[in-house]
């Protein structure tokens, strides 16, 4: 629906998702006030300031599971001029037909048509997209690597690849097929977590020569979208199935990761991007991959490998967490290889209610709980605001304290000891309508966008917040982000106080909510990011450059 109001033109259209963090819904509502141009972000710079994407099913592409229905965009719009508020709501029933905007409002008054006459066909209202729906073009011979890519090996934080751009904005950035490379080792096998799949198309991503190594998808699908994930599959034998436990309503298996194990040692990667074509093609979507993990000498004490970070602790608690037979194989092999090498805080949500000390395990607690003990109060930092980047919204209450306000910007404004913790700007980036309508996807891109009517009409406080996606210094504001970052930025934005880059969209169901008088957390879906603190980077000014 359209409001004018002092936040700006808002445009919410419906979906069928009002607590989850589902993806394949229709474009969500978004607002067009305040741009904010982020920090000097570049391909190959890493701890720079939010960017990347997610999918959006096209009319002429096979959809995988998870991805029915076409994208539709808004619907029909319904003037609703009985209350004469100014709002035309939007429905989005209509999915398998081209987006039509019914509203009669910018058009001029025609006579009413007689009895006999057939009621002329009403006009779009909304502007096409200057790239159409034919926005799937080949990739360019030089868009893969054929020689190891110069690298940032000090944060190891890089973007997607995305097609139709300059050259010069995919220096650094990687695509799947460089990832699962010969370059980066020689694959043995791989485990694949994510939210959405697409199996033929993951397949003819590995290398021919790796193309029959065994491959473990860990998913959440059950019932019909299960069966459809298995029939996928049944041209590949070396594919195998480890369904993730969803106990809470409303949870999904939202992790996105890749364990990859290799002749030469084992490599992890927490990233953004779903399994199918469109979340790797003209979105913004990032990722850390770890260095080559070497293996351990026989005969290693359990405690050996272990990095500053404690990142295998956790990683293996993590793993341990999906009580799942099918990955004691994996939980073995990283005892057995030594990850002392690794930087950064996995941060991670798992299904359950937690008390006691499991409380800081998980979601924001677990991140609150980090940025506590391992950053140092900043002078000025009233003035360093919150970054929240996003591709999904949950419910979050009638008004702002019921959790944004409260308890998530109580955890994303810790820095430290600190007794005192002034108030800083909080401000969410989320493309507007218009962002999707110019974006290299033009419309489809608005269906990895999802914000159900339901929800916005709730949550109306939530538009104070909203910040438009701008992404020039690394060529990316027309490519719609499914990346999800957060952060505490300096005023002028060249500095960092810490940096999140994770799969969790903003929501109570990915980062958990306070029950019972704050004695309990419950978190519904699996989520996993890394965290950047300059302490672990050994930065003495306790900032991180951008």
């Amino acid at each position: 629906m359209s409001q004018d109001s002092q936040h700006g033109k808002w445009t919410i259209s419906s979906s069928d998702d009002d607590d989850d963090d589902e993806e394949d819904l229709p474009l969500s509502g978004t607002t067009t006030t305040q741009s904010l141009e982020p920090a000097r972000l570049s391909a190959a710079s890493p701890l720079t300031l939010g960017s990347e994407a997610r999918r959006s099913a096209a009319k002429n592409q096979l959809n995988p599971v998870k991805c029915e229905r076409s994208p539709s965009l808004a619907g029909k719009r319904k003037s609703d001029a009985s209350e004469g508020t100014g709002w035309a709501l939007s429905d989005s029933d209509d999915d398998d037909k081209d987006v039509k905007e019914n509203s009669q409002s910018h058009l001029p008054k025609k006579a009413p048509p007689s009895p006999k006459t057939k009621k002329p066909k009403v006009k779009e209202e909304r502007p096409p997209s200057p790239h159409g729906r034919l926005y799937y073009i080949d990739e360019p011979e030089d868009f893969f690597e054929s020689n190891i890519p110069c690298l940032n090996d000090t944060y190891r934080f890089y973007l997607n690849k995305v097609t139709g751009l300059d050259k010069k904005y995919n220096t650094g950035a990687l695509h799947i097929r460089d990832i699962l490379s010969p370059l980066f080792g020689t694959l043995k096998e791989s485990v694949q977590f994510n939210y959405c799949f697409d199996i033929p198309w993951m397949v003819q991503q590995y290398p021919q020569e790796f193309r029959d190594r065994p491959v473990l998808i860990v998913h959440g699908d059950k019932r019909e979208a299960k069966a459809r994930l298995l029939q996928q599959a049944q041209p590949f034998p070396h594919v195998r199935f480890c369904q993730a436990k969803l106990d809470i309503a409303f949870g999904t298996h939202h992790t996105k990761m890749m364990l990859l194990w290799y002749e030469e040692g084992f490599r992890v990667i927490i990233l953004t991007s779903n399994l199918i074509r469109a979340d790797w093609y003209q979105k913004t979507q990032g990722m850390w991959m770890s260095p080559l993990f070497p293996r351990l000498p026989v005969g290693s004490g359990l405690s050996a490998g272990e990095s500053p970070t404690f990142f295998k602790r956790d990683l293996l608690d993590y793993l341990t967490s999906y009580r799942a037979p099918e990955l004691e194989e994996w939980i073995q092999r990283i005892k057995e290889h030594d990850l002392s090498e690794t930087r950064v805080y996995l941060v991670g949500s798992t299904p359950g209610r937690f008390v006691g000390p499991d409380m800081e395990r998980w979601g924001h607690l677990r991140l609150r709980k980090l940025l506590y003990e391992h950053t140092n109060p900043i002078p000025g930092e009233e003035k360093w605001p919150v970054i929240g980047q996003f591709s999904s919204i949950g419910s979050m209450g009638l008004d702002k304290t019921k959790w944004l306000a409260g308890e998530f910007q109580r955890t994303m404004t810790t820095l430290g000891k600190s007794s005192s913790r002034p108030d800083p700007p909080v401000l969410l980036l989320y493309p507007a309508v218009e962002d999707v309508r110019m974006s290299l996807e033009g419309y489809p891109a608005g269906g990895s966008l999802p914000y159900s009517i339901q929800t916005a009409q709730k949550q109306l406080w939530l538009h104070a917040y909203f910040h438009r996606w701008k992404a020039n210094a690394t060529g990316r504001s027309h490519a719609m982000p499914h990346i999800k970052t957060y952060m505490r930025v300096s005023p002028d934005f060249t500095e960092l106080a810490w940096f999140l880059v994770t799969s969790a969209n903003l929501s109570k169901a990915a980062w958990g909510a306070l029950e019972k008088n704050n004695s309990q957390v419950m978190v519904r879906s699996y989520e996993l990011g890394v965290l950047y603190v300059p302490s672990a980077f050994r930065n003495p000014t306790g900032t991180c450059g951008s």
